[in-house]
């Protein structure tokens, strides 16, 4: 057994790597089965040497976010525990300083795991990415994100956002209201998201003129979609016909982001999932970038990923 000290430069910056309550010192001698012990009025790390190594370089890592002004929670903690633990903590310097896009309230949005990162890179580079992955992992926010940012830097002049309404079959007649208000509850996610990024005035104008365009999937059929970039979300509930209707519908100068969750499919039985037939089919396409975000991206409440690490392991 041996103790080692744990350095901090000022007390603002202790009470930032120990969180709320010690939450996030807490969770680390949880992870690697070590203590907190005090000597001379400073905090040290006890337990064997290995695991003591392991804590402290999750410690000083945890030092680099607060240097780099970049926020220290308990989900950041526990996923730099995990890559600590699987010998690949190098990897989460790719996360600091990395902003993918400023909320209309100034706030920062920032990859928050390396699964997130090289989605947002794959984004960016290609034509068309799918997102495949857990809920919680950001697949939606962060197309959202990289949607409104080529918008506001004129590289497309619309945002369109779709999804199939009503798992898969998009059957609205029996809903009230019109178009907009039968499909508001299943575009409810692309909405909250769109306007944390424009605020809601620029958000009902860009409505009202037409360049934020969200619709059920149904109505992309015999359109052509130039000059923009379209969304797709909740892709597994897309049947073979209608994710080759939406591919197929790409035109000059646009990109288009496929989000889905493969262990959320909805559809009939005796139906493959669009979703599904597509990745495997398209995987090798060159500008076409497939990406499979897993628990260890999940960025909701800790509980989340542990509840979906459950399902996934009953399904396997």
């Amino acid at each position: 057994m041996i103790s080692q000290k744990i350095e901090v430069d000022t007390m603002d910056e202790l009470m930032k790597l120990f969180g709320p309550f010690d939450e996030n010192i807490k969770a680390i001698c949880t992870a690697f089965d070590v203590k907190v012990v005090m000597q001379d009025g400073q905090s040290s790390l006890y337990g064997e040497e290995n695991s003591v190594a392991m804590a402290l370089d999750v410690v000083d890592k945890l030092r680099d976010f607060i240097h780099n002004g970049d926020g220290v929670d308990i989900g950041r903690v526990n996923y730099l525990c995990d890559l600590a633990k699987s010998g690949m903590l190098g990897e989460a310097d790719e996360l600091m300083g990395d902003v993918v896009a400023i909320t209309s309230r100034g706030k920062p949005i920032k990859c928050k795991t390396v699964g997130q990162k090289k989605y947002v890179d794959l984004m960016k580079k290609n034509t068309i990415t799918f997102g495949v992955g857990p809920a919680g992992t950001g697949k939606t926010y962060l197309a959202v994100a990289i949607a409104v940012n080529a918008y506001k830097s004129k590289q497309v002049d619309k945002i369109i956002l779709t999804r199939p309404a009503v798992e898969a079959g998009e059957k609205l007649g029996f809903l009230p209201g019109d178009l907009q208000e039968k499909v508001n509850p299943y575009l409810r996610p692309l909405y909250d998201a769109l306007q944390e990024m424009l605020g809601v005035d620029s958000y009902s104008k860009m409505m009202e003129r037409g360049t934020i365009e969200i619709a059920p999937l149904a109505y992309m059929r015999g359109r052509t979609l130039s000059n923009a970039f379209v969304i797709l979300d909740e892709a597994q509930n897309t049947t073979r016909e209608q994710i080759k209707m939406f591919l197929t519908r790409l035109g000059e100068n646009s990109k288009m982001v496929i989000t889905g969750d493969l262990t959320q499919i909805d559809l009939p039985k005796g139906l493959t999932s669009g979703l599904k037939h597509a990745i495997k089919i398209l995987k090798d396409i060159e500008d076409i970038g497939i990406i499979r975000l897993s628990e260890k991206d999940v960025v909701r409440h800790p509980l989340v990923q542990k509840i979906v690490k459950a399902y996934e392991t009953e399904e396997k």
